[in-house]
């Protein structure tokens, strides 16, 4: 299955390869890779570190909300077999369903299951020892264990299909497994195997970013995305991120050179260039707003807040005849909103406008 053209993020960091090696497989396929979420964005890989990061409660808001925006969600077994840097397991052929079906799982609590890799397989066609485990992940649940505890459990153990033969008992947040020796422990701290230290710093510091961010710490956090960036500089996302910072901190000069730094490592960055162009509007440079604008909507026509501020910019520069055609294919984008009932009167204005000046 090709990947040309395609937009991947990834939350969270990956446990069984360096990032840096999956990114140059996906560019030479001619996929993108990015960290996080942008508008071209179509699937996102939930990294297993996720599951000591962040609670369930966030893993599965997380999770509806790519669901809800349109965007594929991918394991990183999901991921990897993509990429063709891993295989699916042989003797596959029973649906999701099915093992919905049989093991009486929660269908939300199977998808993240697979999400998280607790099954040879991450999608259909599904095998006999998925069904296994499927049932007893089921038996789990019903005696108190959460799905996450579970996921955590079964990659602290090794190889997931080795499982089928073992009796998983519940205890507290804890898997076990019964042997002939007694009980012992399946659960503990999530093994990463980065392969090198440094992907694990990235990771750490572009967290402590995006929470100073969040925070509204924006110097802060433009120092943690400039440390992440001195070891990591082709990071669009992590350039795009610092210098919103910078912008929000009123250093509009340094929020326009890590724009530009985002669009040239990502020149399909689309976010980019409609905050560089809502930048240098700010800084009264119409002619460069407005190229910016062009190419955020030739790279997605679709993008209606894009076309609603390059009819604002037309008409605040008395290009009427422009900012009607911009204002009017903002309406086949949006019909309902309050954004369209502006776009609408400002329509109406033009008209009327370009009447009375025909009238004269």
């Amino acid at each position: 299955m090709g990947i040309s053209g395609e937009t991947f993020g990834i939350v969270g960091a990956l446990s069984a390869l360096p990032r840096r090696m999956v990114a140059r497989e996906v560019e030479r396929q001619n996929g993108h890779l990015r960290r996080g979420v942008t508008r071209r964005t179509s699937h996102l890989v939930f990294g297993r570190s996720l599951l000591v990061r962040a609670n369930e409660a966030e893993l599965e808001a997380r999770f509806e909300t790519e669901i809800g925006a349109g965007r594929l969600p991918l394991s990183e077994n999901g991921f990897f077999r993509r990429l063709g840097l891993a295989t699916a397991a042989e003797a596959s052929a029973l649906s999701r369903q099915a093992l919905i079906d049989q093991s009486r799982l929660p269908a939300r609590v199977f998808d993240l299951l697979c999400l998280f890799d607790a099954f040879e397989h991450d999608s259909e066609p599904f095998s006999f020892r998925d069904l296994i485990l499927s049932r007893k992940y089921a038996g789990l649940m019903e005696s108190g264990a959460s799905w996450s505890a579970i996921a955590r459990s079964v990659h602290r153990f090794g190889s997931v299909a080795a499982l089928t033969s073992l009796s998983l008992q519940h205890g507290s947040d804890t898997i076990y497994a019964r042997r002939a020796e007694g009980l012992s422990e399946l659960d503990g701290q999530l093994l990463l195997d980065l392969g090198a230290p440094e992907d694990a710093a990235l990771e750490e510091l572009f967290e402590l970013a995006q929470s100073a961010e969040e925070e509204g710490l924006y110097e802060e956090a433009a120092a943690f995305y400039q440390r992440y960036l001195a070891m990591d500089p082709a990071d669009a996302v992590a350039a795009f991120n610092r210098a919103n910072c910078l912008r929000a901190a009123g250093r509009q000069l340094d929020a326009a050179h890590d724009y530009a730094r985002a669009i040239k490592h990502d020149p399909s960055f689309v976010e980019a260039w409609f905050n560089l162009a809502g930048l240098m509007g700010e800084r009264g440079r119409i002619d460069a707003a407005r190229r910016h604008l062009l190419k955020a909507i030739e790279l997605d026509r679709d993008y209606g807040d894009a076309v609603f501020n390059l009819a604002k910019l037309e008409f605040d520069a008395g290009s009427f005849a422009e900012a009607r055609r911009w204002w009017t294919r903002y309406l086949e984008i949006d019909s309902e909103t309050e954004w369209a009932r502006t776009a609408a009167r400002g329509v109406q204005f033009v008209d009327l406008q370009l009447a009375q000046r025909s009238a004269g």
